[in-house]
């Protein structure tokens, strides 16, 4: 065995050593866990509104880069495939007509409210952050140890079915000088967001203060830095609080799930 295949090998075993310890009870960010590993937002929904859904993402793919779908009724996907969806996510959102209404760390007891629930694995900008750190650049979030700042922004998605919400954006503070190198790393990578959606001039999203992030916590912006903002996956949870969808379980924003798939697999 070479050392690219040892090193892979390591990788999906820590990968896995993470779900297992947010099946545990865990809960924590999950950003810089299992480097080199491709990590994914979570939305669940009754088959009924899956449609919806569906062309919600296809509409809005910038925001929403679907990875997996998976079959309704079941808990599984072909990203990790001894994984469990309902317990292997650091935290876990209920929804109910629109309403958040609890997070646990365990969502077997609300997915079982539904015999025809179907996840949609949304792909997730920390799984560019090792190419970042590779480079050099550093990630703000993962170098202070707090979850990545997510803003809501005056930017409409494309409305589908009964769906409609804004773009929810995640952020990053880059040293100017860095930031069109920044852009070429992550547009690499087009299923988990890719290219910024925006660089300065946060109140053009509509975000009047960088210090109260609408999820995740506020980071520390250095002198000649840059907030950059990228398409986030948190922008499902967006469209079910606006549409006032009757069932839903997500992700707790910045406790994403951990594949098996290596990150170099959607680069481009």
């Amino acid at each position: 065995m070479n050392a690219l295949d040892r090193a892979r090998q390591a990788a999906i075993a820590a990968a896995r050593e993470a779900r297992e310890t947010y099946r545990g009870g865990l809960v924590a960010p999950t950003a810089g866990i299992a480097p080199g590993m491709t990590q994914a937002n979570l939305i669940a929904l009754p088959r009924e509104w899956a449609y919806d859904f569906l062309l919600y993402a296809q509409r809005n793919p910038k925001a929403c880069p679907i990875l997996d779908v998976s079959d309704a009724g079941s808990p599984r996907t072909i990203l990790a495939e001894d994984a469990d969806l309902r317990t292997d996510f650091p935290l876990y959102r209920i929804w109910r007509d629109g309403k958040l209404v609890e997070e646990v760390s365990d969502a077997r007891q609300a997915w079982a409210e539904h015999d025809d629930m179907v996840a949609f694995l949304i792909g997730c900008s920390f799984t560019f952050e090792t190419a970042l750190q590779e480079a050099g650049i550093e990630v703000r979030h993962i170098a202070d140890n707090t979850n990545v700042p997510m803003y809501r922004t005056n930017r409409a998605c494309r409305p589908a079915g009964r769906l409609q919400g804004e773009m929810v954006v995640s952020m990053r503070p880059i040293p100017a000088s860095r930031v069109a190198e920044a852009s070429g790393i992550t547009g690499r990578y087009p299923s988990v967001h890719g290219a910024p959606v925006h660089i300065g001039e946060p109140e053009l999203l509509g975000i009047q203060d960088l210090s109260r992030p609408d999820f995740g916590d506020a980071v520390r912006i250095e002198p000649g830095e840059v907030p950059v903002f990228w398409a986030c996956g948190v922008t499902p949870q967006a469209a079910v609080a606006a549409s006032g969808v009757p069932f839903a379980i997500t992700h707790a924003p910045g406790h994403m799930f951990i594949t098996d798939v290596p990150d170099s697999t959607y680069h481009v």
